[in-house]
């Protein structure tokens, strides 16, 4: 297969995606290749934090700063991915008392709006709040869910003429002088060999950025952070919860739905592929998340994950919570590349920016004028996300009530109804259909159970249906368990341990899946 197309966007995060969006809105259009599917790196494992910037205003204010201009308008333009929960920032004994007395100038420096609360009135609207606390500031924090922001951004780009290629990796550039002719792709489900001719290439490929740019012969200089987190079992806090000191591990308690997510860690790892999160990883954050809130050492986490932040720059003394936060875009230039763009590094909340900075540079190249125009035209819902959202599905469910729309995920109260609409969403899209894909675009396999019996439902009915035959079932049980597992194994003590003896009881015993 040859295909040509204006761009060719190397990278499913929620960058590649909002950098679809903004030149499809431009009138540009765009070719965007994954070597797996949308939120498969650092977009899909983050704690879902719309930043006020309050966390960087002293190690990093540029990157407050735009933290701060940026959750304004996704608020305004992207609201419905966004829960508008504020936040606090706490101090308990022993923090830094220059610190918290400095904290509000600091805001004040990035533009960031913060009020001191006392910290009697903060426990009486957040009583899971450490009766210790000394010093609490309230500021513009909210959550945000990245899959129905990513998944909504690639939606409207395809509305509009772009095309996704999921399951698909680069696999070499063929290079003329100053130009990348043709970009040689695989498709790693069914092996075929696919030629792109753009007339631009933009690598958005977050931590696997410097992998892509080598492919080109551009070398960027990045170090890899680990930070793990935890899922806990109900939800904690109405508002986002920091611990007022510079950034550390286990300083971030984020709402999210029905749950709280509690992180994060910075680990330096030699290469981004195949991470997880360890047991002194999920020890340390639980017991420094318990000085904010007491009730951490108590309760069920579901699970835990990990993500990848691609910092751009070399190693630093300070350690890598010390390198900044802003994104990077190189033009290549002084690679000898005419054609050739990289954006990585930033945060989930900069991305809108990151995109329209790229796009602007690519337009320019491509002798488009058209403005960026995301800062005010809102995201449009679309029917592939909004299943995203806890509670939607159980929603609909009881307002059509269909008693033949039986239930298939009992955790999340997922309905056949939602299965196929997310099935038929793929197939019209000419996309293939398994349980991870149905995973990311629903809440299947999301509570306590973790997959083990909606899995085992939903193949079952991906079967009877004709989605599958029985090899495909198995290996796709196995892949999507699999993937469960990673984050479940780190967290198994008390209940947890007691359910996933069941289940390895079932899956192995039953369906001799040895995982």
């Amino acid at each position: 297969m040859c295909l040509e197309t204006q761009v060719l966007i190397i990278g499913g995060g929620v960058t590649g995606t909002g950098l679809a969006r903004d030149l499809a809105l431009r009138g540009v259009q765009s070719i965007l290749v994954e070597k797996k599917d949308l939120n498969a790196g650092a977009s899909g494992a983050n704690h879902g934090l719309l930043h006020s910037g309050g966390r960087y205003v002293a190690s990093d204010p540029e990157t407050a700063a735009e933290c701060r201009k940026e959750g304004d308008i996704l608020k305004q333009v992207a609201a419905g991915c966004i829960e508008d929960t504020g936040g606090l920032f706490v101090a308990v004994e022993g923090d830094d008392e220059k610190y918290i007395a400095d904290f509000p100038h600091l805001c004040s420096r990035s533009g960031i709006p913060v009020r001191a609360l006392d910290p009697s009135e903060a426990r009486e609207f957040e009583p899971a709040l450490n009766s210790k606390i000394i010093a609490v500031y309230e500021v513009e924090d909210a959550s945000i869910d990245p899959f129905k922001l990513n998944l909504e951004n690639m939606d409207h780009a395809q509305a509009l003429g772009s095309r996704l290629l999921r399951h698909t990796e680069v696999m070499a550039f063929d290079r003329n002088r100053k130009r990348i002719q043709r970009v040689r792709l695989r498709n790693t489900k069914t092996g075929e060999d696919i030629l792109v001719e753009p007339e631009q290439v933009v690598n958005a490929a977050g931590a696997w950025a410097r992998k892509v740019a080598a492919f080109a012969g551009a070398p960027i200089d990045m170090i890899y952070s680990k930070g793990s987190l935890l899922i806990t079992d109900t939800r904690l806090t109405t508002r986002v919860v920091n611990r007022l000191r510079p950034a550390s591990d286990g300083d971030i308690l984020v709402p999210g739905g029905t749950v709280s997510l509690l992180g994060t860690t910075s680990i330096r790892i030699n290469s981004p592929d195949d991470i997880r999160p360890t047991v002194e990883e999920i020890n340390a954050i639980t017991d420094y998340g318990s000085a904010m809130v007491p009730a951490l050492q108590k309760t069920r986490f579901i699970r835990a994950y990990s993500g990848v932040r691609p910092l751009i720059g070399t190693q630093s003394g300070q350690g890598d919570r010390s390198v900044r936060r802003s994104f990077a875009l190189f033009d290549h230039i002084q690679d000898g590349l005419e054609n050739f763009v990289t954006i990585t590094g930033g945060k989930l909340t900069t991305y809108r920016y990151m995109a329209e900075k790229t796009a602007d540079l690519v337009c320019s190249r491509l002798g488009v004028s058209a403005p960026c125009v995301t800062r005010t035209e809102p995201l449009p819902s679309s029917e592939t996300s909004q299943w995203t959202e806890p509670g939607r599905a159980p929603r609909e469910w009881i307002k059509n009530k269909n008693p033949e729309d039986i239930i298939l995920c009992e955790c999340e109260m997922v309905p056949r109804s939602v299965i196929d609409s997310i099935i038929t969403s793929l197939r019209d899209k000419d996309d293939s259909v398994d349980l991870r894909a149905i995973g990311l675009r629903s809440r299947i396999g999301k509570g306590l159970c973790q997959g083990a019996f909606c899995g085992i439902r939903i193949t079952a009915y991906m079967f009877d249906e004709g989605e599958l035959n029985a090899d495909e079932g198995l290996i796709n049980l196995r892949e999507f368990l699999n993937g469960r597992w990673k984050g479940i194994r780190p967290v198994l003590w008390g209940a947890s341990l007691i359910q996933e003896e069941l289940q390895e009881a079932i899956h192995c015993g039953l369906f001799g899946l040895e995982l």
